[in-house]
């Protein structure tokens, strides 16, 4: 993002007065003064007496608004001693009576305070144009450091699931180098997500997107190229900042649940993430045809490390984590989308056939 007026973001204000060369200026000064007069002659013999000012007033609005207060005083003066020559009596004079003097008075006390009104708006508003432009130029800059610092902790993360990694093949034990390895893998993969975790602008991810580069990185992070994805997402359905990291490592925990354990040899492995919303609470599920757990199957009667992490993470969310079995494998998180109860979990689908 850059500043405004490289972004075509200029407000229309912004653009004047405009910054014409000298001559055009005095050239389009003296031609609106000029047409004001000619239009004040043509009207003549329609008008009542009295309103000798009345197509100059137009303007000197229209010259100070386009060219600046400067050229609006000259389109001002002149438009003054051409009305008090030709329109004020008596005419073709420059005399000054008393009518005349206070005609003279008003136009000047209406013109001034014009161009002053004007000139304040332009340097006002002249102002405003200069503090948007910085603060464009302070939310790239913004930007560019919130990108660098994503970057460099991706790399850290995934620094470390390099270190993690080479310290498994230094255990001997076989139960402490499987859990090293499942920390690797897991440090690996939000090294490999990080960037899309947080939002610089806060103003929520999209969430099909979100979850369709998630789940094309697990399963690449698996080196599986065969499993089919599918992503059905409500459209502009958007996740906030905070739900961010925990959405991101729970589903990727369900994902690679599903390629580890769900689909390790099956002829044609399929992955689905199907998110439902109801205005109080969104339901994100993981579903897998391996069909490997029983039809009774509950987090809780098991001890798995990656489901407890994403019960937790689930629960910190306000929500609830659920995996049910059967033909398919469901892994649903539910988080709350505003005040209201949760219902249960969206019923298992047709089959794997039907994918």
């Amino acid at each position: 993002m850059g500043p405004l007026s490289q972004q075509g973001s200029v407000l229309p204000l912004d653009r004047f007065p405009f910054a014409a060369r000298p001559l055009m200026a005095w050239i389009a000064t003296i031609a609106a003064v000029g047409l004001a007069l000619w239009l004040r002659h043509a009207a003549d013999a329609t008008l009542p007496s009295g309103f000798p000012f009345l197509t100059f007033f137009p303007a000197v609005i229209l010259v100070s608004v386009l060219l600046g207060a400067r050229y609006g005083a000259v389109a001002a003066a002149l438009g003054g001693v051409l009305s008090w020559y030709y329109f004020i009596p008596p005419a073709y004079t420059f005399k000054l009576d008393a009518g005349s003097l206070a005609a003279m008075g008003f136009y000047a006390l209406v013109v001034v305070t014009d161009v002053l009104i004007i000139h304040w708006l332009q340097r006002a508003n002249g102002y405003l144009a200069a503090e948007r432009e910085r603060n464009a130029a302070l939310a790239h800059t913004r930007a560019l450091l919130f990108d660098e610092l994503q970057h460099r902790v991706s790399n850290n993360l995934q620094a470390v699931a390099g270190l993690l990694a080479l310290q498994r093949r230094r255990v001997t034990d076989p139960q402490a180098a499987a859990t090293l390895a499942e920390a690797s893998q897991r440090v690996a993969l939000i090294g490999r997500i990080s960037r899309r975790l947080y939002d610089s602008d806060e103003n929520g991810r999209d969430l099909a997107a979100f979850l369709t580069a998630l789940l094309d990185d697990v399963v690449e992070a698996n080196g599986r190229s065969d499993i089919a994805r599918r992503v059905d997402c409500p459209p502009d359905l958007k996740l906030s900042t905070e739900q961010a990291l925990p959405v991101a490592l729970v589903v990727a925990e369900s994902i690679a649940n599903a390629i580890e354990h769900g689909l390790p040899d099956h002829r044609a492995p399929a992955i689905a993430i199907e998110v439902l919303a109801d205005g109080r609470e969104i339901q994100i599920s993981v579903v897998d045809n391996g069909g490997t757990l029983p039809p009774d199957f509950t987090v809780e009667a098991t001890d798995s490390l990656g489901l407890s992490i994403a019960t937790m993470l689930a629960r910190q969310t306000g929500g609830s984590y659920a995996v049910t079995g059967g033909i398919e494998t469901r892994a649903c998180l539910v988080l709350p989308q505003a005040s209201g109860g949760h219902p249960a979990p969206p019923p298992i689908g047709k089959g794997s056939d039907d994918r």
